[in-house]
C-alpha cells in the first residue's frame, strides 16, 4: 500500500457523504490535489468546491481530471454505498489503481495517533461530536473527523497542532470499524441493524465483541452499561461503564458487562424545567455538579454521559466540562431545532432505526407535554424497512399524527411488497397517512401543526428549509 505522504492526488467517488467529506477536508489541509464524484449537488459539496475540491455529478470518465489519471501518484477513495458497476470505479479498478475504502484510510491516517473511536447503532455522531467539543475548547485539544456538521464549528472535520488525540465516528456499516486500532472507544448501543450486511443480530453484536478486541494494550474501553457482548479485550486495556444508576461499581476493570450492576460514570439529581436540562456528573472520584446540556433533551443525558466521561479520562477540568457541555451547539440533523416559539416547533432528527425513533419522539413529548406532536417519517432502505417495520410502527403510535413518505432507497433496488404501507398498517394512531415526497411541503401547511419532528436518514432533509419557510 501507498504511503499516504507519497500520495499527490486523492480521487473521492462519493465525495459529498458526510463522512467521506471530512476526508476530503483533510487532504485538501494536508495540500494534496483533490476530486471526486457525487450523485447529488449538495450545499456540502458546493462548500467542498469552495475549499478547492474538484467535484462533478455525472458518472463519467470523461469527467475525470488528468491529474487523477496516473496510477503511481493517485489514491481512491470508495464508500460501499456505491454500486459495483458505477463507471468510474469500474474504471479505476480495470487500470490497476490502488482503491482503499473511507474506514481504511481513517485506519492509516490514525494509526501514529491516539484514536477516539465512537461506535454503536445510535448516539455516536451526538458522542462523538460532545467529545471533540469538549475537548477541543479545553486546553487538552483534539482533532476529529465526524458524521455531522458541528454548529459550532460550521465542519466535521477539527485539526490541531498541539494533540494527536482524535475522534472518529466509527461506523459499523460493512464491518469498517474493523480497520481502526482505537487508544479509547467508546460503545453506545449494539441494537441490531444493517441485517442486510450481518444477517442476524448474533453476527451484529459479535462485530462489536470483535471492535473490543482492537483497542491497544494501553487504551481503554467505555461501554453503555445495558449493552450485552462478550468483550475480547487485550491485557492492560482499561474498562469503564456509563449510564444513569448510581452505586457501587468496578471501576478500571477488566469485567464482562454482565459482571457489573451499576455505571462507573453516571448522571444523578436530573433537573428538566423550563426548556433546560441540567444534572449532576458522577465519576470515580467524585461529582461534578450543575451540568446543563447545551441541546436540551432527554436522550442527550446519556450522550453527555459517555462525552464527558471521556473527556474526565483525558484530564479536562471540572469548569471545563460545565463550559463545553452547556456551549455545545449540537450537530445538524441531530435534534436540531428550526422553529422553536412558544407557538410553534420544528425539530429535524437523523432517527432512522426504532429505537432511535422512539428516543426521539418521547424526548419531544416530555420537552412539551399537552402539545400536539406530529411526526413526519422517511423509512431508510427497504431491508431496514423489512426487517424493523413492527418497531417502527410502534415508536411512531407515540405521536398525536403520523405522516410517512415513501421507503428511500439509497443504495438498494425495491424489494416486492416493502413499502412504507407496511409501516402504516400497524401505526395505531388514528390520524395517519402516506404522502408523496414532493407533495409533503404543501401537505403539512394545511394541517394543524404546534410541534413538527422530522425523522429520517434519507433525502428527507431537503424539505426542511421549505417546510421551515412555509411554516413561517
Amino acid at each position: 500500500m501507498k504511503n499516504l505522504n507519497d500520495i499527490q492526488a486523492i480521487y473521492f467517488i462519493g465525495a459529498g457523504g458526510i463522512g467521506m467529506s471530512n476526508l476530503v477536508r483533510y487532504f485538501l489541509a494536508e495540500g494534496k490535489i483533490v476530486g471526486g464524484y457525487d450523485k447529488v449537488e449538495s450545499a456540502l459539496t458546493r462548500e467542498l468546491n469552495a475549499e478547492g475540491a474538484q467535484i462533478h455529478y455525472q458518472d463519467d470518465v470523461f469527467l475525470i481530471p488528468d491529474v487523477f489519471k496516473n496510477k503511481h501518484t493517485t489514491l481512491v477513495v470508495w464508500t460501499p454505498a456505491i454500486p459495483a458497476d458505477h463507471s468510474e470505479l469500474v474504471y479505476f479498478k480495470t487500470n490497476g489503481f490502488e482503491l482503499m475504502k473511507r474506514a481504511q484510510v481513517l485506519g492509516e491516517i490514525t494509526k501514529t495517533k491516539r484514536g477516539i473511536c465512537v461506535a454503536g447503532t445510535h448516539g455516536k455522531t451526538t458522542v462523538s461530536s460532545m467529545i471533540a467539543h469538549l475537548l477541543k475548547q479545553s486546553p487538552v485539544d483534539c482533532n476529529a473527523f465526524l458524521g455531522g456538521i458541528l454548529k459550532n464549528y460550521h465542519t466535521n472535520l477539527l485539526l490541531s497542532h498541539n494533540s494527536d488525540l482524535t475522534v472518529i465516528e466509527a461506523d459499523e456499516y460493512d464491518r469498517s470499524f474493523h480497520w481502526l486500532t482505537p487508544y479509547m472507544a467508546v460503545i453506545t448501543s449494539v441494537a441490531p441493524d444493517h441485517l442486510d450486511i450481518y444477517g442476524t443480530a448474533e453476527h451484529y453484536r459479535e462485530a462489536f465483541a470483535h471492535f473490543s478486541s482492537l483497542v491497544r494494550e494501553d487504551g481503554f474501553l467505555l461501554i453503555e452499561e445495558k449493552v450485552d457482548i462478550t468483550l475480547r479485550l487485550q491485557k492492560n486495556v482499561r474498562f469503564y461503564s456509563y449510564g444513569q444508576k448510581p452505586a457501587d461499581s468496578h471501576r478500571g476493570s477488566s469485567c464482562r458487562p454482565s459482571d457489573y450492576s451499576t455505571p462507573d460514570f453516571y448522571a444523578q439529581n436530573i433537573r428538566i424545567a423550563n426548556g433546560e436540562i441540567t444534572f449532576d456528573f458522577v465519576n470515580p472520584k467524585g461529582v461534578i455538579t450543575n451540568i446543563q446540556l447545551g441541546v436540551p433533551v432527554e436522550i442527550n443525558i446519556l450522550n453527555a454521559t459517555a462525552a464527558l466521561a471521556i473527556a474526565w479520562l483525558n484530564g479536562v477540568s471540572d469548569d471545563a466540562l460545565r463550559a463545553g457541555m452547556a456551549s455545545f451547539g449540537g450537530a445538524q440533523r441531530r435534534f436540531d431545532f428550526h422553529i422553536k416559539t412558544k407557538d410553534l416547533v420544528l425539530i429535524d432528527d437523523y432517527a432512522h432505526h426504532p429505537e432511535e425513533l422512539e428516543a426521539s419522539i418521547s424526548s419531544v413529548r416530555k420537552l412539551y407535554p399537552g402539545r400536539k406532536l406530529t411526526v413526519v417519517f422517511q423509512p431508510h432502505l427497504y431491508s431496514r424497512t423489512n426487517d424493523f417495520y413492527p418497531g417502527f410502527a410502534a415508536a411512531l403510535s407515540l405521536a398525536d399524527e403520523v405522516i410517512l413518505l415513501p421507503v428511500y432507497p439509497a443504495r438498494e433496488l425495491p424489494v416486492p411488497g416493502v413499502t412504507s404501507q407496511l409501516i402504516l398498517d400497524l401505526v395505531t394512531t388514528p390520524k395517519k397517512k402516506i404522502v408523496a415526497y414532493e407533495n409533503l411541503v404543501d401537505s403539512i401547511t394545511k394541517s394543524d401543526i404546534e410541534v413538527l419532528l422530522i425523522a429520517g436518514a434519507g433525502d428527507i432533509e431537503l424539505l426542511v428549509q421549505p417546510l421551515k419557510q412555509k411554516l413561517q
